[in-house]
This record gives C-alpha cells, structure tokens and sequence, in this order.
C-alpha cells in the first residue's frame, strides 16, 4: 500500500515537473545571436539626412566638372555656385514649361557650331543666339540690336553684313554666324581670354577694357560688372547644361534614354 502511494506520487512529481518544463518560455539565445536579431529589427534613425547628403555631393560634383570654352570654372568662390543655381532654375523645364528651347538647338546648333569651328571659335559659343534672341530673327532690342547674333547695324556692317531699307543680313543665319565668328576672333585678340571674350560680346571690348584698367583685375569672375554682362557667362554655361543634360533639369522629353536609365536624377535643384 506503501509502495503504491510513492510511486503515485512519484508520478504526479514528473507530471508537475514536465509540465513546468514546457510552460516556460526557452531563453537559450547567445550574446552573439542577440546581436543578430537586434541588427535585422534595426532601423537607421537618420535615412533621410545620408539620402540628402549623398545627392548633395552628386550636385557638388557635377558642379565642379562645368567648364566653358574648354576651362574650368571657380567652384571655390560661393558666389559662382550662387549664380549657377540662379539660371539652372531659371531656365529649368519647371519653370519655362517648354521644349521650345530643345527644338531650336536641334535645329540650328549643328550649322552653328560647324560655322564656329571652322573659324577656330570653341564650340561654347554656340549657345550666344540661344541665350540673345531665343534663336529667332526676328528679335530686335531697345537699342536697335537684331537678328539671330543681336548685332548693332553698325557693327553687322564692320563685319560684312548689309543692314539698310531693303536687306537685313543679321536675319540670315549663315551670314549672321560667319560675322559673329569673325567678331568673336577679333575679341579674342584683344583679350587673349574666352570668357573676357564673351563678356566683350555683351557689353563691348571698350567698356570691358576700362572696367579691366580700373579694377586692375582680368579675371570675368572677380570684376565688378553691370548686372547684365556680370550674369552674361553664367547664362551661357546655364543654357550649355540645359541643352545637353535635359535630364538632369526636368527635360525628360529630350534626355539621352541610356543616360537616364544610368544616372536618374531628373531633377537636381
């Protein structure tokens, strides 16, 4: 009888003991395996901020590799970048709306750039009808300025084109160009610099020689100029960007496929 209520309560012993066993949660995981789950549940506080920053570097970067007329332009200086970021917008697809731009460049850039060159005037240059008169001849400024070039009628006649009741060369695109190259050459001779170059193209090789002898500079990014010659360079570098990287400022219709497939930023500013 004895023995009969030990081993029955033996019994209810290991009962109670296994049951104990697997109501209890196991906590065997090791320091290391600790580690592990942490880092998988784990989530970067401050995504947003690397995902800035990097495409901040990329903007940066791409900055730094802008030249104009083959040179490189001065990054280091904030006023520089400043203006960039000024005419980047400026003539962006959100705030023109419009391929109007894309379109001419196809049209007429290539007879352009292949006038210029045969005249050994770099291929930047291309970009002055674009940025003076929206590639368009019809265009004629306040002071008497016309034509795809926007000469003067006295400097188009300097340069071998007619300008009177009857015939208007400037309207010519050929001829206009030709003349603009020849111009462009005798400005590069009197200031043996491509960028001082384009500044004389706006203001006049006078004027841009007295600011030179007064601010004893011969640097276009240090002189103190009008505001428009001042913002003159930076314009056409701007349009530059524009027509060849659409897809970099939101003109996805005319951007390189392959490029994009590449590199998407769509919109860098």
């Amino acid at each position: 009888m004895i023995r009969k209520k030990v081993l029955c309560s033996s019994l209810i012993l290991f009962a109670l003991l296994l049951s104990k066993l697997y109501s209890t949660p196991h906590n065997n995981t090791s320091g290391d395996d600790k580690i592990v789950a942490a880092k998988l549940v784990e989530t970067p506080a401050h995504g947003g901020d690397e995902e800035k920053k990097e495409k901040k570097n990329s903007f940066e970067s791409y900055l730094s590799s802008l030249t104009f007329a083959e040179d490189s332009l001065p990054m280091d200086r904030p006023l520089v970048e400043s203006k960039l970021r000024k005419f980047f917008s400026r003539f962006s697809f959100k705030k023109t709306g419009s391929y109007d731009m894309h379109k001419k460049a196809e049209t007429y850039l290539p007879t352009i750039a292949k006038i210029l060159k045969s005249h050994g005037i770099p291929e930047d240059f291309k970009y002055i009808p674009l940025v003076e008169s929206g590639l368009s001849k019809a265009v004629v400024s306040s002071k008497g300025a016309g034509g795809y070039w926007q000469f003067m009628p006295a400097t188009a006649r300097l340069y071998g084109l007619r300008v009177n009741g009857a015939v208007d060369d400037r309207k010519d695109l050929i001829k206009s160009t030709h003349a603009a190259a020849r111009y462009l050459k005798y400005l590069y001779a009197q200031f043996g610099n491509w960028t001082l170059v384009a500044a004389a193209y706006n203001v006049g090789d006078g004027s841009l020689k007295g600011s030179i002898r007064r601010q004893k500079k011969d640097d276009y990014f240090a002189l103190k100029l009008n505001n428009e010659t001042g913002s003159y360079v930076y314009k056409l570098v701007s349009m530059k960007e524009i027509i060849e990287h659409p897809q970099k400022h939101g003109y996805s219709r005319y951007a390189d496929k392959e490029t994009e497939t590449l590199d998407k930023e769509p919109n860098m500013l």
